[in-house]
């Protein structure tokens, strides 16, 4: 897979209106899934994640396991559960029997209205844009999210390991190392759209306070403008509300400050590890976007559609 070239696309109109009303409403959707392929996932398979989207009423959903490639930590999370035994993401045979039981599920849910897409979450680092080329070579990827869980080789995603990292670096540094990371994974042009922007947000606000929020700005601009340069979307990642933030990955402020500098491309995810978080937070990000005169979008292929359902009339049949 030849890394892509960032190639500035016309804004999607907002969502359509006639004489104040809209024409259209935002479909439910889900798009950041892991199944028991992910090592930090419930053992739960595909199937059941989506027999559970059909009964909370979602349109679409995109599984997005986790790859890990960062080799000084190939021992601890470079792994996939595969065939109930870890597996290394490396060997892609895992990737044969991923998207062979999402197409399982595809077949075996035509006629409910729920759409299946496949994808990744991948862990990126500086330096890994050859192991991500291979991994993602010769696979129909939908939708492929950049993450950045791990800087200097330590995952500040996790409680447990993001105190040996945020103990011995001032916050200047944690936004110059962050930043330096994401920035390079969005200008890989390997991805499609920006996973949980603000992590660091997760544990990094115990440390470092209040000034975590007022000190990112002069990092984010220049990311949010090479993102809307390049095309590329970004999650509304609603695991923070159950995480006692209370607030998405991205803030409210965030938002506002894409939004200015020209993203247009948005999707809405749960970050779900669990059955029961499928779906958590979705109608609330649906409302962010609203409130913002966004589009919820959905991919096929790499490509993003923006996701609308007609709103019809009454006295008026669907064309659906």
């Amino acid at each position: 897979m030849k890394q892509k070239t960032c190639v500035k696309r016309k804004a999607n109109p907002a969502n359509r209106r006639l004489e104040g009303k809209p024409l259209f409403r935002q479909p439910r959707t889900d798009y950041h899934l892991h199944p028991d392929y992910s090592i930090d996932a419930e053992p739960l398979p595909i199937m059941d994640y989506c027999r559970r989207a059909v009964e909370l009423g979602l349109t679409e959903i995109c599984f997005t396991t986790h790859a890990e490639l960062d080799p000084v930590r190939k021992e601890i999370d470079n792994y996939v559960i595969f065939r109930g035994k870890t597996h290394p993401v490396r060997d892609k045979r895992w990737l044969d029997g991923y998207f062979s039981e999402i197409e399982a599920a595809r077949d075996r849910l035509r006629g409910t209205g729920l759409r299946v897409k496949a994808g990744v979450e991948i862990g990126y680092d500086l330096g890994l844009e050859k192991e991500i080329e291979s991994l993602l070579e010769g696979y129909p990827f939908d939708y492929v999210l950049c993450a950045v869980h791990c800087l200097d080789h330590v995952a500040i995603s996790s409680m447990d390991e993001s105190p040996r990292y945020f103990r011995h670096r001032p916050l200047h540094r944690l936004l110059e190392d962050y930043f330096k990371v994401l920035h390079s994974g969005v200008r890989t042009g390997l991805f499609h759209c920006v996973a949980h922007l603000d992590l660091y947000r997760r544990y990094g606000l115990h440390y470092y306070g209040p000034p975590i929020l007022t000190e990112q700005r002069s990092a984010l601009e220049p990311l949010l403008k090479d993102l809307a340069a390049c095309g590329m979307g970004l999650e509304i990642n609603t695991s923070g509300l159950r995480r006692g933030l209370r607030t998405f990955h991205p803030s409210r402020e965030i938002v506002a400050m894409a939004v200015e500098a020209g993203v247009s491309i948005f999707t809405v995810g749960s970050d779900a590890h669990r059955l029961e978080e499928l779906g958590s937070g979705i109608d609330e990000a649906l409302q962010l976007l609203d409130e913002f005169g966004l589009q919820n979008h959905v991919f096929s292929g790499g490509r993003p559609v923006p996701a609308v359902e007609e709103l019809v009339p009454a006295g008026k049949k669907s064309r659906r």
